[in-house]
């Protein structure tokens, strides 16, 4: 990790104090700034603050987030040929793209500062259950942070405490895949146990994490955990154990419109799970809106719809008239834009539109995809991908239909595509289902190499930490 992360930790703390009348007080600003501050459950609160805000930049999930996740597939086209958004697109991406450096350095700034949280808030004189609620929320972001990590570059440094001083060693190795795993695992326990429920989550703390979206994340850890080489044997029923405990929990369910999911003025509902969110200014707003809207729009026309898309759609999708929208004036393909996005209270670049880590019809795909690898005869495998598509207004795939483990993994990233299209998940959905290389040739005629199952360590953090090696065949 870079050498700046000392200095990165003493902003994270700085962020997080910024909003506490503590930080008025004349105290030395040193490397023991942290053990000055948590002092009160204000304190503590201040500094799980902290460790939200570090997730809204552009340069995190404000842009970069989705840009990752979503480019490298075959649902949206980006209008250059040439930048570091058509790399991710077109698999030319090199350790030099610094869309990936963003996500590698805002992640591990992120979890530096839940690190922080983690460690000072156990001394804090308050409420044993408050207090663990915030260092739940604390070890549920460090443990999305990982497992945002070692999906995108395989083994990664595990760095499970702050920067404490210029002697602190800041040239950590890559650790073990089944490593991370554990943490992350052992982070989400916590938290499933200790973060408050839904209807416990004070009215004034919209965004906290919740004991269900601890749960949520768990169940698709396991499950994809269960396709890497640290696998368990139990995986994928310990996912599906986790995504039975969120439906059976009954405190979430599928909002009977479908772009009610979207619309800001209906945002932390109960098909939301866990949101990241923005909000118009003078808080930090989403700029997803106008990057996809085209220029008659007030947009930037930055990114626009794949044919394959738009021909995969059923007509009586409701989904597809709500995701994509025909650009007016336009005879010829690419002419649809995304749509799914709309804040009709945006301000210039800033909507409230949140950022949508995990939501009811994503677990509920989840739940289909853990039972069919499990049992591909399992005729409840049905259960979840038709609770979705009836939604959307298709007829459900009859249970007597008989589908191969293989063919059903065809079915589920198709409505996998559909229902979830630009909310962050279609590269990691290709990578876990297997269908990477597939789509990739079926649509497009590309052939992908290996090493781009992975992204490669962001050059800057190479030369800086001589103790970090490549990802194979990128050097």
């Amino acid at each position: 990790m870079k050498k700046s992360i000392l200095f990165v930790s003493l902003l994270s703390l700085g962020l997080s104090l910024a909003s506490c009348e503590k930080f008025l007080e004349e105290e030395p600003y040193s490397f023991l700034a942290s053990e000055n501050f948590y002092k009160t459950e204000g304190d503590a609160v201040a500094g799980l603050n902290g460790v939200f805000n570090a997730l809204l930049p552009q340069t995190y999930f404000g842009r970069t987030g989705w840009q990752i996740t979503e480019l490298p597939a075959e649902l949206i086209r980006v209008g250059s040929s040439t930048d570091e958004r058509a790399q991710l697109s077109r698999f030319t991406f090199t350790p030099t793209n610094t869309e990936i450096n963003s996500w590698w350095t805002n992640t591990y700034r992120m979890i530096n500062r839940a690190n922080d949280v983690i460690e000072k808030v156990p001394g804090i004189g308050m409420d044993e259950i408050r207090k663990n609620n915030i260092i739940g929320n604390a070890r549920f972001l460090r443990a999305m942070g990982y497992f945002d990590l070692v999906r995108c570059f395989g083994d990664v440094p595990l760095v499970l405490a702050t920067v404490k001083g210029p002697d602190d060693d800041l040239r950590p190795t890559r650790t073990p895949l089944a490593q991370v795993y554990e943490q992350i695992i052992a982070d989400l326990k916590f938290a499933e146990a200790n973060c408050f429920t839904e209807d416990k989550i004070p009215a004034g703390e919209k965004g906290r994490v919740s004991s269900g979206a601890a749960t949520a994340l768990l169940a698709k850890v396991y499950v994809t955990r269960a396709t890497t080489a640290a696998a368990q044997g139990s995986d994928n029923q310990s996912g599906l154990d986790a995504c039975n405990r969120v439906i059976d929990s009954k405190k979430y369910q599928l909002l009977p419109v479908y772009g009610d999911v979207f619309n800001p003025d209906k945002e932390n509902g109960p098909e939301h799970i866990f949101s990241i969110q923005f909000d118009l200014p003078p808080n930090t707003g989403s700029i997803i809106v106008r990057q996809f809207l085209p220029s008659q729009l007030q947009g930037l026309g930055t990114f626009t719809v794949e044919d394959s898309l738009v021909r995969s759609y059923a007509t009586t999708d409701v989904r597809r008239a709500w995701n994509i929208s025909n650009q007016a004036g336009t005879t010829t393909l690419p002419r649809y834009y995304f749509n799914k996005f709309r804040d009709d209270k945006r301000i210039g670049n800033d909507a409230r539109t949140n950022y949508l880590i995990t939501r009811y019809a994503d677990i509920l795909l989840l739940q289909s995809e853990a039972r069919n690898n499990l049992n591909a005869g399992d005729a409840t495998k049905y259960q979840g991908i038709n609770a979705v598509r009836v939604r959307a207004g298709l007829a459900p795939i009859p249970t007597s239909k008989v589908t191969s483990k293989d063919a059903f993994a065809d079915l589920l990233i198709r409505e996998r595509g559909w229902e979830l299209v630009q909310e962050g998940h279609r590269w990691f959905d290709l990578i876990r289902l297997g269908k990477l290389k597939q789509i990739e040739a079926r649509v497009f005629n590309r052939t992908i190499d290996d090493k781009y199952l992975l992204f490669p360590i962001p050059q800057p953090e190479l030369i800086l930490n001589p103790n970090l090696k490549q990802n194979p065949g990128y050097n």
